[in-house]
């Protein structure tokens, strides 16, 4: 059985068991000590007062002859109990001090020396009759119950019984407890560990189903949820209500995830088909526009400028259809070509254009000695880099520097990196950036994209199995693209 880890519930549960259990035993341990204490030194009260001060009123006038003051044989030792203690005080003073070492020898007394301190100590005993516990200092003597009372004579006869009877039985109590608690206290935390352990069982179900529903891809694709969890053996109505309200809100999310499901696909279908269907009515519009600039005749200005607007508009219309068409093909999982592309010479081919496209900027290349290859689809990877490189010209004023980098990393990855040092990207719009639709327009380009050019870059990188990134502040912006150099998980096509 593995012992439950600290701060979990189970944790917590045990503890508080054992602490509980702890205090029980305690407060049953400590009462039943110190009724024996009482009970022991109740009897030491008892036969104190059963032989009075015979035994220290014998110490009145020794050497006479006589066990005691008036003459009886009260005062013979064989009536007192081995270590029974005879002290005589005048004025505060011990004047006679003996101690009883065998009851079976009347003549077997041995003297004791009393310093000040317990002649002060004894002196302070009420003559009262009752018992009262002392302390003092001669080694064989150590902790007594006392009686005191009046003499004849003016002076105060004190008789004692030592404590150590009553002090050995209450230790070999506490010692028998403590080994009894201890076992207690040891079997029932092993037994309520292993109590709290199964009754939590149907908690462990439902964070193990909770656990395999957070490892699931949520956030796109079909999503299956597993199995709901059953209800608990034996009943327990505390945690029936949190598996039923946890298999309820599973149920609920299958359900959402479902719809959104639905949704999405006939969103990606009709935009396959829309901009499927838009390519050849754009191109004709185009075309008509084109072909009716170039009529000999005279044609005035206004309707030329006319036409020349069609031509452009129709023109940007249709690069955003077939962006739109190439993000649904993607969507749907439309399988890329697979075959070596030269990476180094992609990037070569595409600042070589967007330098033609913005000579107002600084373009700048850092590649390796050697040619990284990566296993793709030419097409979509210049695609890829051309959409980089324009968003850093559209984006960035005249006279930014723009530095394209192609690197090869320890995992097996090219990594391609576009840094410019223009004014950078408002943290606003950075969580988002790659989202479709999503554009930062500039004075200088008001409504210059479509905002798909950075969810191309997504969606390609995504298809081939690797990675985009960006950071960026003022002065240093840099999109990363990881892409694998081998053939590409075709699981990871999406």
């Amino acid at each position: 059985m593995r012992w439950p880890r600290p701060g979990t519930l189970r944790a917590r549960l045990t503890a508080g068991l054992l602490v509980l259990l702890a205090v029980a035993c305690a407060a049953v341990g400590g009462a039943a000590i110190l009724q024996l204490e009482g009970f022991l030194t109740d009897r030491l009260d008892q036969q104190l007062s059963a032989t009075g001060s015979v035994f220290a009123a014998s110490l009145e006038h020794p050497g006479t002859g006589h066990n005691d003051h008036d003459g009886d044989e009260h005062g013979d030792t064989r009536r007192q109990s081995a270590g029974t203690l005879g002290v005589r005080l005048v004025d505060g003073r011990v004047t006679n001090a003996a101690l009883v070492r065998h009851t079976d020898d009347p003549s077997d007394l041995v003297a004791v020396h009393l310093g000040p301190g317990d002649a002060r100590t004894l002196a302070a005993v009420p003559t009262d009759g009752h018992g009262h516990s002392v302390e003092l200092s001669p080694r064989n003597l150590d902790d007594y119950r006392v009686m005191a009372w009046r003499g004849h004579d003016g002076d105060t006869l004190i008789t004692g019984l030592p404590l150590e009877p009553v002090q050995s039985a209450v230790h070999r109590l506490e010692l028998v407890a403590g080994s009894v608690f201890g076992l207690a206290l040891t079997g029932a935390g092993i037994a309520g560990a292993l109590w709290v352990r199964w009754s939590l069982r149907p908690l462990s179900r439902i964070a193990g189903t909770a656990t395999r529903v957070s490892e699931l891809p949520l956030a796109s694709g079909e999503v299956a949820l597993p199995a709901r969890v059953p209800a608990t053996r034996p009943r327990s109505a505390e945690v029936d209500q949190v598996t039923l309200a946890f298999n309820r809100m599973l149920g609920h999310v299958e359900d959402a995830l479902t719809h959104r499901q639905r949704s999405e696909e006939r969103l990606r279908t009709f935009s396959a088909d829309a901009s499927h269907e838009l390519r050849t009515p754009v191109a004709s519009v185009r075309g008509h526009a084109e072909l009716a600039l170039l009529h000999p005749g005279p044609v005035p200005a206004a309707v030329t400028r006319a036409l020349e607007r069609i031509a452009a508009e129709s023109g940007r219309m249709g690069a955003m259809v077939d962006d739109l068409l190439l993000l649904a093909r993607l969507d749907a999982g439309r399988p890329l070509a697979r075959e070596p592309v030269d990476l180094t010479r992609l990037v070569l081919d595409a600042v070589t254009d967007a330098r033609a496209a913005g000579p107002d900027h600084r373009w700048a290349l850092r590649l390796p000695a050697e040619p990284v290859t990566v296993t793709g689809d030419a097409h979509r990877l210049h695609q890829l880099l051309a959409n980089l490189l324009a968003n850093a010209r559209l984006h960035t004023p005249p006279g930014t520097s723009v530095t394209v980098g192609v690197a090869t990393e320890d995992d097996g990855t090219a990594r391609l990196t576009v840094t410019d040092d223009g004014p950078g990207i408002p943290p606003a719009l950075r969580d988002q950036l790659f989202e479709r639709f999503v554009h930062g327009d500039t004075p200088r380009t008001p409504g210059g994209g479509s905002g798909l050019g950075l969810s191309i870059v997504t969606a390609v990188t995504t298809a081939h199995g690797g990675t985009t990134a960006v950071t960026s502040e003022p002065g240093a912006t840099t999109f990363t693209v990881r892409l694998p150099r081998g053939e590409a998980d075709p699981g990871d096509t999406a």
